[in-house]
This record gives structure tokens, sequence and C-alpha cells, in this order.
């Protein structure tokens, strides 16, 4: 498999954001990666197989607030729309003849969002534990008094330090039990920023804050149901993320034209657990 290069873009919603991509094929379709919740492009790397890699023109941004893109300005949030307003300014710019994406969790919903809102841009998507976080309750007066206290927090505390590579990989391994030593210490390297005192992880600490606007599955199946593109829906067997029967089909339902496969051996994290399997997959329904 051939490295990809790191590069940078500005986008027409004022951010710039760091990618990555393989360009080993002379191929006009593009695929887009879209990852999860404090992830980054480099979540990828293990993904993209050789195989992949001759088929299709491949790109992995960071997205906002993530690994080496942007954060948003003083008085700015991260709210799922804004993530798809930078994509699609993200694929305009670097999207060839024919475009398709891959999401993972919160990348999911994202690419959910964005397939709904531009249907006609989009030959297939796959949507990896991508359908969705469980709703909550809360009541919305009180989501937003704990959102505004969460972005004090977040905006007066300093990051957390690790005193090394080895350090911040062991505090990938402690969340994410299936992901290899070897593994842990390249998402470690390529995650993490020195500082003086030590390495912390480049997220924008704002994102462990909780928004204000709840997740809401009748806003997604609006979306879900103008997708006209075929949709792969792939699942960990061992993910504990994974929604209950009823609400699962309460979801899929919104979707015209799915397939749907599960990856034994896998978590949430499928690209780390079983990447060589996730490839395979891919490329078979892309294909």
């Amino acid at each position: 498999m051939s490295e990809p290069t790191s590069k940078r873009i500005a986008l027409e919603t004022g951010l710039s954001y760091h990618y990555l991509e393989w360009d080993s094929a002379a191929s006009d379709h593009t695929l887009v990666l879209v990852h999860g919740f404090l992830d980054f492009a480099s979540g990828w790397r293990s993904a993209v197989s050789s195989a992949l890699q001759q088929r299709f023109h491949i790109v992995a941004p960071d997205m906002r607030g993530h690994g080496d893109s942007d954060h948003i300005g003083a008085g700015g949030y991260y709210h799922f729309l804004d993530y798809v307003a930078d994509l699609r300014s993200f694929v305009g710019k670097l999207g060839r003849g024919t475009l398709s994406m891959v999401g993972h969790s919160m990348g999911g919903s994202i690419v959910g969002y964005y397939a709904g809102a531009f249907p006609e841009t989009l030959e297939k998507v796959a949507l990896m534990e991508g359908m969705g976080p469980p709703e909550t309750d809360t009541p919305a007066p009180d989501r937003v008094q704990h959102w505004v206290r969460g972005w004090n927090r977040a905006r007066a505390r300093k990051p957390h330090l690790y005193p090394s590579i080895e350090a911040a990989a062991e505090k990938l391994r402690h969340r994410d039990r299936k992901l290899s030593p070897k593994l842990a210490r390249k998402l470690a390297e390529w995650g993490t920023r020195e500082t003086d005192g030590g390495r912390f992880f480049k997220h924008d600490p704002l994102h462990l804050s909780q928004g204000p606007i709840p997740y809401s599955v009748d806003v997604a199946l609006e979306f879900w149901r103008r997708i006209t593109c075929p949709v792969l829906l792939v699942n960990g067997a061992d993910s504990r993320m994974r929604l209950g029967a009823e609400e699962h089909a309460r979801r899929v339902a919104g979707l015209r034209d799915y397939q749907e496969h599960t990856i034994e051996g896998a978590g949430h994290m499928i690209q780390r657990h079983q990447p060589d399997a996730l490839a395979e997959l891919l490329l078979g329904f892309l294909a």
C-alpha cells in the first residue's frame, strides 16, 4: 500500500481543512472517508487497502475541530449541519466525476445528512455504525443549561497532558480494548501534538461538552428518505453501541435501497479492529 499525501484546503465556510489523499489510481471516482467523534483522518489508514487505492481516488478529511483541521473561532460551536456545509465545500473542490462516501459513527450521521440534502451528487454511500445515537428525553431547557455550563468548562480547561506517546496510546487502549498496541501507538503519534510538559490530543476540548440540540430520529428520517443511491450499512458484531432491533428497524425503514453486513471480531471502531475485512467489503460494494 502507498502512503497518503498530507494536504490542506481552504473551504467556503471560512475554515482550513487538513486531509489525506491517496491518488494512486487514475480514476474519476472519488471516495470520501468521514471519521467519527474524536477520531481523525489517519484513523482510516489501515483500512485503505491496495485494492481500494487502485480503484478509487481517496480523500479523508479531518473534520472541523479534529486532527489538524481548524477549530472554530471564539463564540462558535460544533453542530452536525456545520460539518455538512464543510463537506459540501470539500467535495466541491476535490471531487471528480463520480462521488461516493463512507462515514463512521458521527461521520455516518454527517454522510447521511449530506446524502439526503444532495442526493444527486452521490453514487454510493456506506454508513458504519452510522444510523445515529440513541435519542434522549432530557428536557430542552435543561439541555441548554448543561450546554452553557459545559461550554464554559471546556474553554477554561487546559488540555490533559500525557508524558509520552506510549502513555497516550495506553489511554486509547483503555477506551478500546480491541485496539492493538501497534496501531494504538501509531494513532497516538498521529493524533497528539507535543508541547511543554508532554503531549495532548488534537481535538478541540469543546467537543467534550454536550450540544444544545438533541439528536432527532424524525429529522434524520427526513434526510434518509431522500437518499436515492444504494446504501451499505456496516455493523461491528461486538459493538456496544448497536441499536435495539425495534429502533434499528424504525431507522432503516427510511432507506429505500440498502443492504446490511456485520463484521465479526469488530467492535464499534470497525476500521481499527478488522481493517482488511472492511476494505474487502467496501470494495465489493463500491465497485
